[in-house]
């Protein structure tokens, strides 16, 4: 089944029927959904499908040769290869002129490093042949970095051919229910929590009704694909591999900063700096700053992959009863138990999500949503806000706190609420927001009758 992605269909179908000829370009992390996408839009259309390989010039030369001669000669296994890729091209060249067709160049990085004159020819038969004529050309890939700089970038020779772009990011919290809708709203949200939204580990997890089951077998289980799961794509990815798996073992065991990063890691500054900028790149670790600040002496590092994050945290401390096969007997100590604790910094994130999307007349309308932390100057305390809502313009500010436990909160949220927000910045104004799990005192309730305080459960940010 494909689900979400209805804006980007869409806009391809629209663009589609057109005629014109189209470059698009696709991108986004691995396995956050951009090769079904690209089928799910080919479904009954002429497309010439041909994904890279990690290979040379030469195999790649092949496997596109087979892709054309197998879109021209469907059922046939063996194909001639063109004599290069000017010939090949020349052959889609032919193709366009009978019909509308897609074609499609998967994983468009593998193919750039393997053959170097490959945006070069592109950029000179779009130029010459292919913009006047009724070619859907697709070109997608899994290195940001890559699509960015070589396939967007000013400097590229694709520069300015483009007709349109798709940075496929992660589902949402919300878009993500259209997997599980039987689930309820606590297991919805330990779905995100473990996946942070990427279809291809939902669809791995296979839940059918209970989350700790679906965890045991295809997570905590050394057979499983999801097990395997990071070990593979950083070695897919990387050259140093088990490098790489230190920094992120680092952060996740609480390092912070990059000093005390490169320190566990046994590295110098220097040389963990290249390290952090790659993980940052594919989307793994992630850099924050105190809202409103720029970046400086408080940036601190974190792990932004939800399912990396779940992992690292999860199954390496448990790696020799996963290896055993006892995992049954020791999960509901090992990892049940700690679930709550574990979805703290998820609530938090989704949280932030709600307001930037899916919220409903605010007080005020928002620039930006991050956290913010510092020191008081009169405890000489670091204080931390989870939520704090800059505005557009203005000095009219949200304030939040988050909390995922199985306790109502209280008055006293609120007062820390308005202790942090003075320490945050005394000459505006708040509107206060608490986000709970597990709902709030009647006391408090009161207060948000009178307007002091909005108060959310997590069945609100899903329904609301």
């Amino acid at each position: 089944m494909f689900y979400c992605r209805e804006k980007e269909i869409n806009t391809m179908n629209q663009r589609y029927d057109k005629g014109n000829f189209e470059c698009i370009v696709i991108y986004g992390r691995r396995r956050v959904g951009k090769t079904a996408l690209i089928n799910e839009f080919c479904k009954g259309k002429p497309a010439i499908y041909f994904s890279a390989l990690n290979a040379s010039s030469q195999e790649n030369l092949e496997a596109l040769s087979k892709a054309i001669y197998l879109y021209k000669n469907p059922g046939e296994i063996r194909a001639p290869v063109y004599q290069n890729y000017e010939n090949a091209l020349e052959a889609v060249t032919e193709i366009a002129k009978e019909r509308r067709v897609v074609f499609v160049i998967d994983e468009y990085p593998y193919l750039a490093k393997a053959e170097k004159s490959i945006s070069s020819r592109l950029q000179h038969v779009i130029d010459h042949v292919w913009q006047n004529g009724q070619l859907f050309l697709i070109l997608c890939g899994s290195s940001m970095t890559f699509m960015e700089y070589q396939v967007l970038g000013y400097e590229s020779p694709l520069y300015g051919r483009r007709t349109a772009q798709f940075k496929i990011q992660a589902l949402t919290y919300r878009e993500m229910t259209a997997f599980h809708q039987e689930l309820d709203v606590e297991d919805q949200a330990l779905l995100y929590g473990i996946t942070g939204g990427i279809p291809h580990y939902i669809n791995k997890l296979e839940v059918e009704g209970d989350m700790d089951e679906a965890l045991k077998e295809h997570l905590f289980n050394a057979s499983s694909y999801l097990f395997e799961e990071p070990e593979n794509l950083l070695k897919q990815e990387l050259r140093e591999p088990a490098v790489y798996n230190s920094v992120i073992s680092a952060v996740a065991g609480g390092a912070s900063r990059a000093n005390e990063i490169a320190t566990k890691v046994g590295v110098e500054s220097g040389i963990c700096a290249k390290y952090l900028r790659v993980l940052l790149e594919l989307g793994i670790l992630k850099k924050e700053t105190p809202v409103t600040e720029k970046t400086g002496k408080k940036t601190i590092y974190g792990i932004d992959d939800n399912f990396f994050r779940f992992w690292y945290r999860f199954v390496p401390g448990n790696m020799s009863a996963i290896s055993a096969g006892r995992m049954e007997q020791i999960y509901d100590r090992a990892v049940r138990k700690y679930l709550s604790d574990y979805m703290g910094l998820v609530f938090e994130k989704m949280c932030r999500e709600y307001l930037l999307r899916y919220a409903q007349d605010l007080p005020i309308l928002l620039g930006e949503v991050g956290q913010w932390w510092g020191t008081d100057p009169k405890t000489h305390k670091e204080v931390q806000i989870d939520i704090v809502g800059v505005p557009v313009e203005g000095r009219e500010y949200i304030i939040g706190s988050c909390k995922y436990k199985n306790v109502q909160i209280g008055v006293d949220e609120l007062e820390l609420l308005r202790q942090y927000a003075a320490v945050f910045n005394r000459g505006c104004r708040f509107h206060y927001f608490i986000f709970s799990k597990g709902g709030f005192t009647q006391s408090l309730q009161e207060l948000s009758r009178q307007g002091e305080v909005t108060l959310l459960t997590l069945e609100d940010i899903y329904r609301r």
